[in-house]
């Protein structure tokens, strides 16, 4: 059964590329959210196997998002997303429980070696 994940960007065209990548590779969108707290409401909803954050977005940040999805479900895998020159946003979000991280421009190939690491 394919892989359900969950993509949380407030670019539209960075959900549409991202979801094209994994799409064409056998996964499932389980859904997608425009800012933190549609991807925390999103996850409750869809409980996807994995969680694709970018770090920066409107009302709640991914980090807040973050730890709002490993608060209700410890055993959530996130990965996390970020522009270069994030490095300190990028380490609070692996102490925070993200699994790995992506910086943009994404390569296909970054995205699902990351994918891959996390969820098989």
């Amino acid at each position: 059964m394919a892989k359900k994940i969950l993509i949380c960007d407030d670019a539209a065209f960075m959900r549409m590329m991202i979801k094209d990548i994994l799409t064409k590779n056998g996964y499932e969108v389980a859904g997608e959210a425009e800012n933190g707290q549609k991807a925390v409401e999103k996850y409750n909803e869809t409980k996807p196997d994995l969680v694709l954050m970018d770090i920066t977005m409107p009302e709640m940040d991914g980090i807040q998002a973050l730890k709002a999805i490993k608060g209700n479900d410890p055993s959530a895998s996130v990965i996390m997303c970020s522009a270069m020159g994030q490095q300190a946003m990028v380490i609070e979000a692996i102490q925070s429980g993200a699994k790995d991280f992506i910086v943009k421009p994404f390569q296909a190939e970054r995205v699902l070696e990351a994918v891959k690491k996390v969820v098989g």
